[in-house]
Formats: C-alpha cells, sequence, structure tokens
C-alpha cells in the first residue's frame, strides 16, 4: 500500500469517527461511502436494505464471484476519548469500530481496483445497523444475494487485546447466537405498612434474579457453553408503597440450539414457578439471533489470504459470547468471519466502552486481508451449494 493511500484511508476513517450514526440512520455515512467508490470509479448501487450500499468491481472474464462486508453504524454511548477527531455527534460515538470496517472495505475496493491480478466480481458490501437493528436481515431481504451474487461472503473485525495486524480464523464458531429477554411480574399493589393486603413482586424478583443463575450453572453441561446476564430492574415508584409489577431485561447467549432451547426453557420454567410461589403471574419474553459459524473451507481461504497478505495468522482463539449479524449471511452462504488484532488495549479502550478507538496502523493490514481473500476465493474451486 502506497503512503498515499496510507495516508487518504486514516483521514477517511477519522473522518467517520467524528460524524457517527446509529443504526437505522446512517445517511450521511452512506453518502460518504457512495462519494468515496465515486473517486474510486466503482459502480454502486445504495439503499439496499435501507442505508445499505452494495459497490461491483468486475475484471476479466471469470464468471466467479466473492462478497467482502463491512458494518457501518455507532453507537449509543458518549465518548470519552480526548482527540482531534472526536464524536461530534452527542451521545454517538463508533465505540466498535465499525467506522474502521468500512474504511478498510473501501481500502480494499481502491487496492483491488489498481490490481490487474484477477479475473472475476467482488461485491462489496456496506452493511447499515448491525448493532441489533436488524441490517443483514434487511439486507438480506431486500435481496442482496440475488441482485448481487456471491458464491462466498467474508468479513472481519477488529479485537482489541490481539496483536495488531495479526489474523485469528476460528475453526466452526466465532461468536455466540445472542438473545435477549423480558421478565415482568405482577402482583397486587398497597401500601409498604399493610404487605399482608398485597402480593408483592419485588420479593418474588429478588428470588427470581438469584434462580435464573442456576441455569448456566445446572442446566447447561460443563463442556458446554452459555450466558444469562441480568442488565435492568426496574419497578416502583415510592417508598412506601409495594408496586403492582417488577420486570427485569437481559441477555443469553449460546453457540448451539439444542442448548438455546434448554435455556429458553429453564428461563420460563424458574419465572412462572416462582410468580406461583407468590401468588402472582409472570410474563416472559424472549427473542434470539444466530451465531457466527464459519464454514471449513473458506476458514482456509481466510488464513491463506492472511498469509499472502504477510500478516501473522492464529488458529488458536476461542470463540467469544458477543453476537454478530454477520451469521445471517453465513446462513445463506459459505463464508469466514476473522479478528484482527487492534493492538494493546489503552485506557479500558474495549470494545464498547466509551475510550475505545480504532487503531488507524491496521488500517494497510485490514483492507490488505479483505483484497488478498477476495483474490483467494475467485482462483479457488467453485464452493459446493449451501442447503
Amino acid at each position: 500500500m502506497t503512503p498515499e493511500l496510507r495516508e487518504k484511508l486514516t483521514n477517511w476513517r477519522r473522518h467517520l469517527h467524528a460524524h457517527p450514526e446509529l443504526g437505522r440512520h446512517e445517511a450521511e455515512t452512506s453518502a460518504f461511502v457512495q462519494a468515496r467508490l465515486t473517486e474510486l470509479g466503482v459502480p454502486f448501487t445504495p439503499g439496499i436494505g435501507g442505508h445499505g450500499v452494495v459497490a461491483t468491481l468486475k475484471r476479466g472474464g471469470s464468471e466467479r464471484s466473492v462478497g467482502l462486508r463491512a458494518d457501518m453504524d455507532a453507537l449509543p454511548i458518549a465518548e470519552a476519548n480526548d482527540l482531534p477527531y472526536k464524536s461530534g455527534t452527542p451521545h454517538v460515538m463508533h465505540a466498535c469500530g465499525h467506522d474502521g470496517h468500512t474504511t478498510a472495505l473501501l481500502g480494499a475496493a481502491a487496492l483491488l481496483t489498481g490490481d490487474a491480478d484477477w479475473s472475476g466480481t467482488v461485491q462489496f458490501v456496506f452493511q447499515p445497523a448491525e448493532e441489533g437493528a436488524g441490517g443483514a436481515q434487511a439486507m438480506l431481504a431486500d435481496g442482496v444475494i440475488e441482485r448481487f451474487p456471491m458464491e462466498r461472503i467474508f468479513a472481519l473485525h477488529n479485537w482489541p487485546g490481539l496483536e495488531a495486524g495479526t489474523i485469528a480464523v476460528h475453526r466452526g464458531p466465532v461468536m455466540s447466537e445472542p438473545g435477549r429477554f423480558k421478565i415482568t411480574l405482577t402482583g397486587t399493589a398497597g401500601h409498604a405498612a399493610l404487605p399482608e393486603t398485597t402480593r408483592d413482586p419485588i420479593v418474588a424478583m429478588g428470588h427470581l434474579i438469584v434462580a435464573l443463575q442456576t441455569i448456566v450453572s445446572r442446566n447447561v453441561g460443563p463442556m458446554e457453553s452459555a450466558v444469562v446476564s441480568i442488565g435492568q430492574v426496574h419497578g416502583g415508584s415510592a417508598s412506601n408503597q409495594i408496586p403492582t409489577s417488577v420486570f427485569i431485561e437481559g441477555t443469553f447467549r449460546t453457540f448451539v440450539p439444542a442448548v438455546r432451547e434448554r435455556l429458553l426453557a429453564r428461563l420460563s420454567g424458574i419465572a412462572q414457578n416462582i410468580a406461583a410461589t407468590f401468588e402472582i403471574t409472570a410474563e416472559v419474553e424472549t427473542t434470539h439471533g444466530a451465531a457466527t459459524v464459519n464454514t471449513a473451507a473458506e476458514e482456509e481461504l481466510a488464513a491463506a489470504a492472511g498469509e499472502a497478505a504477510g500478516l501473522p495468522v492464529r488458529r488458536d482463539l476461542k470463540a467469544s459470547t458477543t453476537g454478530e449479524d454477520f451469521a445471517y449471511f453465513l446462513q445463506r452462504l459459505p463464508g469466514c468471519y476473522i479478528w484482527i488484532g487492534n493492538g494493546p488495549v489503552k485506557d479500558g479502550g474495549e470494545l464498547h466502552n466509551d475510550r475505545y478507538d480504532f487503531n488507524d496502523a491496521i488500517l494497510p493490514a485490514a483492507a490488505g486481508w479483505l483484497a488478498a481473500v477476495a483474490k483467494q476465493a475467485l482462483s479457488a474451486n467453485a464452493p459446493a451449494a449451501k442447503a
């Protein structure tokens, strides 16, 4: 990568960092991507699944095709960093590095535009609304695979704490299936000085919060993985009143459907039985996503691309219980999702932290890997159709 392109990518990334937008609101981010693609001379189609953009680069006579995907949205977090390019949008920041992912994909487009050593079609998928707002599903519902054919698809995510520029390729699962739950306990309100006239949902909720912690320790096998965490507790409005209802919200994470189904059954069963014990009622609401799972042949292509790009490659990292909606692309297409090291964590700047910042020094590595994996995929044997 030339020094000029490296500097350009850094400037692009910092512009995006300074102008973050939440999922489903990425109008200016999408416009920025379109402007850069126009400068590069890469044709594109906007408005896919919302503010999504798909750019298409063709070369030679090959009928082979590959997709490269990056996410564009930010998070509802107030940035604590004191940077020249600090977020200018109140209570919104790129705390997960999607600014870097978008820039790296633009960089891959620049590299492949200037590289004559490949033939086929590369689809550059700039996805909106990854952070829980259904961006992947929206693009798929909008026919992104049918309208922009691709045999395989690849993506990356920066990973704080992993050596800068190192590529981590997992075997099979990369990230868990994320889920959310809300449990509402409803009793009978009354004066706190006369508790015998009430049916107290707060006391019941205390028992429920403790009991839910037994799901992972007693209902999930020790060689399997799951997480149940409560993030919110809501109830009551006066110190001298027992309220009518109390609710909690939380998240659960699993890797395989059987564990998820067992977890959901226990979540509901425990809630209903505790409610019955305290003569109140329970309402349980749940949603879940999909686990991000690589396919074997594409893992090998991803690792080979890291080596071709001159990057260190690791195959020994454990999967994470974080989630990623790239999983929905992998349900439809063979593919691989890799991590690229962001370098040491500074000032507590993990992902989704108000002091996080994408490491600009890894932009050449990220863009280089994306370009290399596209070339590897286009020159490899065509994949078998995914069921």
